[in-house]
């Protein structure tokens, strides 16, 4: 693929303290275009800056967006890496074919992903647990109203320095079940990164934080009984020995770390299931004691130990509200391949 290049005249200066997330952007962005007639086309590397479009946008009235996050990540050695880029490529695709927008030829997204992390890498910073996020993000562009097949769209990717996850360690959060709202229904977006299905979650997300949680833990949208996800990310639950996380129905993300997870578990000799999960039988093992661990997983705390669980007026909670064993394992596993401390045999990673 042809990709254009313009850098910058101006570079900024780089900040390498109290990089926070998603506030601190690179001097470049990328950007392609396509059309149904001419396909995609005219990709390029420029300045980074603001967008202007047109205000009758596809984008802005009927929410035509995806949108992908993964990082690169800076290795002791200096080089930098990327952690399993061709996965997020699949899911941002099958992403687009739900939402109505143009898919792109696998190996011609994972290029532009890789130059465009060739053209920023000096932006990937190397303090202990950080990273470069990455947002490719892709949006209907046909500039008239009206519901409609999508016939132009934009493809994008910026990128954020971004600090570690953990600040002071990893702490295992307080999480409500919500009982009102629902994240998903099956034959709908679930499955998708799109815009629409994070914007409907702040309701719940904000009366978790007032009661004082962290998060919220989501049941499905139909029988109000099973577990799907907490907040945006995966769940996974150790009972009685077995690792248990809800299959994949339709209504939830298909994780990349998920899938890692289970890949690792499984290697590592747990047993694992993919299954429906009921609120009462997760109830049930928490006062037999026999739910030892639980724990969030995606990009970007990689796992995220649940000391709480709060449900119906009442506390649960969870290995004395402490890091479990599993949990542990995991993140060690995960962010040692990520960051090049231990040796790929997965054959993950992608270097630049």
């Amino acid at each position: 693929m042809d990709i254009k290049i313009e850098r910058t005249t101006a570079p900024k200066e780089k900040q390498t303290e109290n990089l926070g997330f998603g506030k601190i952007f690179t001097d470049h962005m990328f950007i392609m275009n396509y059309n149904r007639e001419k396909g995609w086309y005219n990709g390029r590397i420029v300045p980074f800056g603001s967008i202007e479009l047109h205000p009758a946008t596809t984008v802005f009235h009927y929410g035509a967006e995806i949108f992908e996050g993964l990082k690169a990540y800076r290795r002791a050695d200096g080089k930098v890496q990327l952690f399993r880029p061709i996965e997020n490529v699949k899911r941002m695709n099958s992403s687009a074919e739900r939402i109505g927008l143009p898919q792109m030829p696998e190996q011609d997204m994972l290029e532009a992903i890789l130059k465009f992390v060739e053209v920023e890498q000096d932006w990937v910073p190397s303090g202990e647990g950080e990273s470069l996020y990455l947002r490719p993000f892709m949006i209907g562009a046909d500039e008239h109203l009206g519901v409609h097949s999508i016939e132009n769209a934009i493809f994008y990717i910026i990128a954020s320095p971004s600090g570690s996850y953990y600040t002071e360690g990893i702490n295992p959060v307080k999480i409500m079940i919500e009982e009102e709202d629902v994240r998903a229904v099956r034959g709908g977006t679930g499955y998708t990164k799109c815009g629409g299905n994070y914007a409907a979650a702040n309701r719940a997300g904000e009366r978790a934080e007032k009661k004082g949680y962290t998060q919220v833990l989501w049941l499905d949208g139909v029988e109000r009984k099973y577990i799907e996800e907490v907040g945006a990310m995966n769940v996974m639950f150790k009972i009685d020995g077995t690792i248990v996380t809800p299959m994949l129905s339709g209504s939830i993300l298909p994780g990349i770390t998920r899938k890692s997870c289970i890949e690792v578990l499984k290697d590592a000799g747990y047993k694992v299931e993919e299954r429906l999960l009921s609120v009462d039988e997760l109830l049930a093992a928490l006062q037999s004691g026999t739910l030892e661990e639980a724990w969030g997983c995606g990009t970007a705390a990689v796992v995220s130990p649940i000391g709480q669980l709060y449900y119906g007026g009442q506390t649960y909670t969870i290995n004395d509200n402490k890091i479990g064993k599993v949990t542990q394992e995991l993140y060690d596993k995960l962010t040692g391949i990520q960051w090049g401390k231990i040796e790929d045999n997965y054959k993950w990673t992608v270097q630049i």
